[in-house]
């Protein structure tokens, strides 16, 4: 039985994240947000919603560590900026999206993508300096 309800809790937490990474997609577009708020919200949802990891998660421990770490740390600092009010009407018009399914932020996704290739070359250049 403690095991179900631990397994249970957790389900139910990952609802929450799923739910606020939903509320942080409208809030960054409420004009009644701050704008570092905006921008923290606009990065941890484009984060979130795009098709790619910056920590892959193939890499043993650190793959998840993006989805178990900075994904709900992003969502709780960018939540605290965001005025209850505007939480609460993001709330109602999340879960209609949520039902729909998430969006995918292809262009974010492009951009890490370009980024992790510039990092790859980056880091190839040096090796093969290093090792000439």
């Amino acid at each position: 039985m403690g095991q179900e309800k631990m397994i249970d809790r957790v389900k139910a937490k990952a609802r929450e994240i799923k739910r606020n990474i939903f509320v942080l997609y409208l809030a960054y577009k409420h004009p009644r947000v701050p704008w570092y708020a905006k921008l923290i919200a606009l990065c941890v949802a484009a984060y979130a919603f795009s098709p790619i990891d910056l920590i892959p998660d193939f890499i043993p421990v650190l793959g998840y560590l993006d989805e178990l770490i900075i994904v709900p740390l992003g969502i709780t600092l960018a939540l605290k900026l965001i005025p209850q009010e505007v939480i609460q009407d993001c709330r109602e018009k999340a879960e209609e999206i949520r039902k729909k399914g998430k969006p995918k932020n292809w262009v974010t996704g492009a951009l890490f993508i370009i980024i992790w290739i510039l990092l790859a070359i980056w880091i190839g250049s040096i090796c093969y300096r290093f090792f000439k």
